[in-house]
């Protein structure tokens, strides 16, 4: 029991580079505090004694500010850094070496009571601050979801999930079935090298209105030539010095 209670706190120290010692973290780490009581609630839970299960865990929310059904599974080595306003309902399962950071959801859309209503995180999933993963379905392991996404629908492994409602991305990172390893572990859910979707789309629209542009004021160049006349350039121009106002835009 010692063994994986100090193999809990080393991945901590692993994942937060504000943590120092293992004194440290044991003793001020309320994320850590919310899975130890959920651990005892969620034996409680298990041999029928719900009630107490569940008076257990709202002193576990007024202590450490984090609400954890006792009904919900949480693997080993999961970390709620900071951890204040995170929510994991009954149905949850939570694979191991997740990190769920404050503010997120694991919630259920569906009233029916006996059913998976509420998601299932793989290994090594990072969960960012502010997310919301709603739903009975599965996150893949390795899975990122960005700050305040609003997840409704499966995640595949290694990918990163972003915006409202979450749009999948597939991050350019090799991926690594030991979170722990400081080289793969991803804090907030940040993955480099990867564009919004709807930001790349809008720039490849830029790209072709300009290229277009260019298209259009060289055919009345020839026309003027052919005919004699006098081009005016400067409408073309202009379009092309706003298009590209607003692909710098874009890119900031």
């Amino acid at each position: 029991m010692s063994s994986s209670l100090f193999d809990q706190v080393d991945s901590i120290i692993a994942r937060d580079p504000a943590a120092r010692n293992r004194l440290e973290v044991i003793t001020c780490y309320q994320g850590l505090h919310a899975v130890w009581l959920h651990r005892i609630s969620h034996f409680l839970w298990s041999i029928g004694l719900k009630w107490i299960a569940r008076v257990l865990s709202m002193i576990s929310r007024f202590i450490t500010g984090i609400e954890i059904h006792p009904g919900a599974k949480i693997g080993r080595r999961v970390f709620l850094d900071h951890g204040l306003g995170i929510v994991i309902g009954e149905t949850t399962e939570i694979g191991d070496d997740c990190t769920i950071y404050q503010g997120v959801t694991l919630g259920g859309t569906s009233l029916y009571k006996g059913v998976k209503r509420h998601p299932t995180l793989g290994k090594g999933v990072v969960v960012s601050a502010g997310a919301k993963v709603l739903g009975g379905f599965t996150v893949g392991d390795g899975a990122r979801v960005g700050s305040n996404a609003v997840v409704l629908k499966e995640i595949p492994a290694g990918a990163t999930a972003v915006g409202i409602p979450a749009r999948i991305l597939h991050p350019d990172l090799p991926q690594s079935a030991d979170s722990k390893t400081k080289e793969y572990f991803s804090a907030y859910g940040v993955t480099p090298n990867v564009d919004d979707p709807v930001s790349m789309a809008l720039k490849g629209l830029i790209d072709a209105t300009i290229e277009q542009e260019a298209k259009i004021a060289a055919l009345e160049k020839a026309l003027a030539k052919l005919s004699n006349t006098p081009t005016d350039a400067s409408g073309s121009s202009d379009t092309k010095r706003d298009l590209d106002a607003i692909k710098e835009w874009l890119k900031e």
